[in-house]
């Protein structure tokens, strides 16, 4: 009976593998069934920097299928009155560590933390920081590695699948680095890939980077992100250039950590899609990337009573103005991988609004950089992220009007992800995102 078990099986995978390709269904929403019609005291559009009052939008299975001023209720549908409220896009950030917390107790020591928590532990840790994020409105994440062992892939994942609520996850996978990564292990802990290991997944010659790559797709990154000059002896332009045309056979962008002046030029030269940090960013930088189009992905940390400081934040605040004054493509970015006792993951990312109102930017400049720059450097502007018939349901509603004061974004009353709601009334409604099985299909990776 065994054998014809196993006779039959072989037989299947046969026909499945070499045979006519079978059609792969599409995947049921978690939504599916859910219908709402949303009524928009303002709508706002961050592209175009308008605010059209009154607006309805229908929901239906997870996906906008109607928005105007009169849209008949749909048959079965919830209303939802938003009519004293702004609805708006959800917010991106564009560089973030959802898996990675360091604490006070440790000094926000790195190491202590990779030694500390288990991979398994940090995915927890991750889908609990990730329904902070969508708590205050970000709706999107690009979670630039320092993970685990691809902690930030299982995350994506089981949001996906329809078992847990978060944001939409773009996800690097292991930071791709020469030996030793961003740490100065000892020869025991280099050697033998022990304690500082799987933070880093190294790659020195042609055939390692390769290799890199295709093992970060393989277990589920959506872009590569490569430390360009985390040593010495970092990475040639060539080398850059390889890592851009591997992951371009994937349809994957490349970012590039990035700390010198000499790394960023060669991060620019071999075309990465991104450079992540600001600290090399001067003028003449900002300049070469506006000619190539290069997103700046600065991480602009505001000074507070536990981080930062006024030297530093008076470097960011030039950097931007310049990168604007360059027309620099900017996106909102926080590098938050610690844990501040009092502040959930979310408070802490949007407190990053007040460094780029030091900049003077205005309002509805910060609010295309917090969304629509957001959907763009994350790679998935024309699939998901703005009110746009056709596309998944993800919206925020606040009081105030954002293209005015784009304060009002501190306190998010409303988010729903996917066409379900996640909080109402400034209180989050998790339960309808919670499934025991993979409601958005079997075959998600």
């Amino acid at each position: 009976m065994r054998k014809l078990r196993v006779f039959g099986f072989l037989l299947l995978f046969s026909s499945l593998t070499f045979g006519q390709s079978v059609p792969t269904p599409a995947p049921l929403p978690s939504s599916a069934g859910a219908v709402y019609l949303i009524k928009a005291g303002l709508l706002i559009d961050p592209e175009t920097g308008t605010a059209t009052p009154n607006q309805m939008i229908a929901v239906n299975g997870g996906r906008i299928v109607a928005i105007g001023a009169n849209i008949a209720t749909p048959a079965g549908a919830e209303v939802i009155d938003l009519s004293g409220y702004s609805v708006l896009p959800g917010l991106v950030d564009a560089h973030t560590h959802l898996a990675t917390t360091t604490v006070p107790e440790d000094n926000h020591n790195l190491y202590f933390t990779y030694i500390h928590d288990s991979t398994p532990l940090r995915a927890i840790q991750a889908a609990s920081n990730g329904m902070q994020m969508l708590d205050a409105g970000f709706t999107v994440v690009r979670d630039m590695g320092n993970n685990g062992n691809y902690a930030d892939t299982a995350l994506r994942v089981a949001i996906e699948q329809g078992w847990i609520p978060g944001p939409t996850v773009v996800n690097a996978g292991l930071l791709i680095a020469p030996m030793g990564g961003q740490f100065n292990p000892t020869p025991e802990m280099a050697m033998q890939h022990t304690i500082v290991y799987p933070e880093y997944l190294e790659a020195d010659t042609p055939d390692e980077i390769i290799k890199a790559v295709h093992q970060n797709i393989l277990f589920g990154a959506k872009l590569i992100k490569v430390c360009v000059d985390c040593k010495p002896y970092g990475y040639s332009v060539q080398d850059l250039k390889l890592f851009v045309s591997e992951a371009a056979r994937a349809g994957l962008k490349v970012a590039g950590h990035v700390q010198t002046h000499a790394g960023a030029l060669r991060a620019i030269e071999a075309g990465l899609w991104s450079i992540e940090h600001d600290y090399a960013l001067t003028d003449d930088v900002q300049k070469l990337m506006a000619q190539k189009g290069i997103w700046r992905v600065g991480t602009e940390e505001p000074v507070s009573s536990y981080s930062g400081s006024q030297a530093a934040l008076d470097k960011t605040i030039a950097g931007i103005k310049q990168a604007y004054a360059d027309g620099v493509k900017m996106a909102f970015s926080t590098d938050i991988a610690s844990y501040i006792p009092g502040l959930t993951r979310g408070q802490r990312a949007i407190g990053y609004i007040s460094t780029w109102e030091k900049s003077g930017l205005l309002s509805n400049e910060i609010l295309k950089i917090m969304t629509v720059n957001g959907y763009k450097v994350c790679d998935i502007y024309d699939k998901r992220g703005p009110i746009r018939v056709g596309f998944p349901a993800d919206m925020i509603a606040v009081k105030g009007d954002p293209l005015e004061n784009i304060d009002v974004l501190r306190n998010v009353s409303f988010v729903m992800k996917d066409g379900l709601v996640f909080k109402r009334a400034g209180i989050m409604m998790p339960a309808k995102f919670f499934h025991g099985g993979p409601v958005n299909g079997w075959n998600i990776h």
